[in-house]
């Protein structure tokens, strides 16, 4: 009885986790069945309405005379809508849920930061700062690790949020993001990661489509000069203020 209970918690648990991937599923093969069932019955529906062919019909008259052809049609359609749907409201709401969480984890950091600063001074903050920069370096090293080419300069930097090497300019990437805040102050409120990372030459990321800075926390960034594994010097890239979920 036991293992009964506990195989009906884990499917429900399965089903609870995974329902957008199975509702996702069912709205495919809704739309795949919809289409198949539309085909079959067109040709009952044209047999009908060759027998009603010396009378003069109406589209509504037409429909009337069709329309039971497509019952089943119309039930799968609307099964695969509220499928759709239903696996969007959940994403949805999960997104929320995660957002509301980061909030409230960023809000905790950001309190943590102010407090070393307040306690031990923002010298030594730096100089922590700059240890963690290595210890990155350290732990992803640049042997091995493609480096990007933007075009935009020789200089080797580390991005930390999604952990790629790339080339670029010091003076560049510093007006980079003068304009970036500029153009959030003066006119579009808000930027995302990816726009960051197009301006610096490299490839968009899923994190980076949700989020960003606004003009409540405009970007801030925090250069440290390390030296990568093979000797290369490289600037690491840190964000004082994380993006946010937009």
């Amino acid at each position: 009885m036991n293992r009964i209970k506990y195989g009906i918690k884990t499917v429900k648990e399965f089903v609870r986790t995974e329902s957008p991937s199975i509702l996702t599923a069912v709205g495919v093969a809704g739309l795949i069945s919809t289409t198949a069932l539309a085909i079959r019955a067109t040709p009952k529906a044209i047999i009908l309405l060759d027998r009603e062919e010396n009378k003069d019909l109406s589209k509504y008259d037409m429909f009337k005379v069709v329309w039971k052809c497509y019952i089943p049609t119309m039930a799968v359609g609307g099964l695969t809508a509220v499928s759709i749907l239903m696996a969007n409201s959940i994403n949805s709401k999960r997104n929320a849920a995660l957002a509301g969480i980061y909030s409230i984890t960023e809000t905790a950091f950001q309190e943590y930061q102010e407090k070393v600063i307040e306690q031990i001074g923002k010298g030594k903050e730096e100089k922590i700062r700059d240890s963690i920069s290595q210890d990155r370096l350290n732990k992803d090293p640049l042997s091995g690790r493609e480096v990007i080419f933007t075009g935009k300069g020789d200089t080797l930097f580390y991005e930390s949020l999604s952990a790629r090497y790339f080339k670029s300019d010091f003076e560049t990437i510093r007006k980079i993001i003068n304009d970036f805040n500029q153009t959030i102050l003066s006119r579009e409120m808000y930027k995302t990661l990816n726009d960051l990372y197009y301006e610096m030459g490299l490839e968009e990321t899923e994190l980076g489509r949700d989020m960003g800075w606004d003009v409540d926390a405009i970007l801030d960034i925090h250069f440290s000069a390390k030296i990568a594994d093979s000797g290369v010097p490289c600037i690491v890239i840190e964000y004082k203020n994380r993006p946010k979920f937009l």
